[in-house]
């Protein structure tokens, strides 16, 4: 089913069940360019509020008006969401070319990622100019929808572009703070995960521009207490290593180990 984000405060709990009002482009889009009709199925999340990312609400379209579209669901039709990670990935990625960045945007979405944080850093050929706040409304608009077309249960925040120095300050907060470049020093992406004890809760991802980083701004992420990470032998395009590595965290950590364990497993 068609899957769509709205504020929490459009969906109201009601005798039985809940009433959901959809407005905007998406309404618009739910009635003219989907032409649904009521009676058909829709799957609901919530954008903010503590339910994002934790349930979705499978909904069927009861009224449409010139302005918004009406759904309901029964207190059946309230569900886990199962498409978010076990942890949360913020991904801080130089900045690149406006087609590059694009793609990053939605492959991150897709591959689980839950921020993206661009930064300057010396070697980025890609600067903020006066078109930045323009940029940031189509960033964002990209990763709603990768989100609705993946099934995301919400969608990664697209911020503003931060210096390299910010950029360390905040990464290294996290559980798991990775420092991707192709140098020496670096330990294997896949042996740092394997001496995780369990899922780290935060983590995350530096990621550098095409020119990739400079040595002293590899000493600074050290000196910062970022962790060097090493994504193997080849040399990735500074838009295929983001998708790279998010690719790895999903493999150690969302995909089922064993028969046993996987969905559509028989006994």
């Amino acid at each position: 089913m068609p899957r769509f984000f709205v504020p929490s405060q459009q969906i109201l709990r009601g005798d039985g069940g809940y009433t959901v009002t959809v407005r905007g482009d998406d309404a618009h889009h739910i009635a003219h360019s989907l032409r649904m009709a009521v009676g058909d199925g829709v799957v609901i999340c919530p954008s903010d509020g503590p339910d994002a990312g934790r349930v979705e609400y499978h909904c069927r379209l009861t009224l449409f008006s010139s302005a918004e579209v009406i759904a309901e669901a029964g207190a059946e039709d309230v569900h886990s969401c199962r498409t978010e990670p076990p942890y949360a990935a913020c991904l801080y990625v130089a900045l690149s070319k406006a087609d590059k960045m694009e793609t990053v945007i939605q492959k991150a979405v897709e591959c689980g990622v839950g921020k993206i944080i661009p930064f300057v850093s010396s070697r980025c050929i890609a600067r903020p100019g006066d078109g930045e706040a323009k940029k940031q409304l189509r960033r964002q608009k990209i990763a709603a929808e990768a989100a609705k077309q993946c099934g995301r249960g919400r969608i990664p925040d697209v911020c503003t572009p931060i210096s390299y120095a910010d950029m360390l300050k905040e990464a290294v907060g996290a559980d798991l703070p990775l420092f991707f470049y192709e140098g020496e020093g670096t330990v294997p992406l896949s042996v740092l995960l394997a001496r995780q004890p369990a899922v780290p809760a935060k983590i995350a991802l530096v990621v550098g521009a095409e020119g990739g980083f400079s040595p002293e701004e590899v000493d600074a992420a050290r000196a910062a207490g970022l962790i060097p990470a090493g994504l193997g032998t080849r040399i990735l395009r500074c838009e295929t290593a983001p998708v790279y590595a998010l690719s790895c965290l999903s493999y150690a950590y969302e995909l089922p180990r064993g028969e046993a364990d996987a969905p559509n497993s028989t006994e």
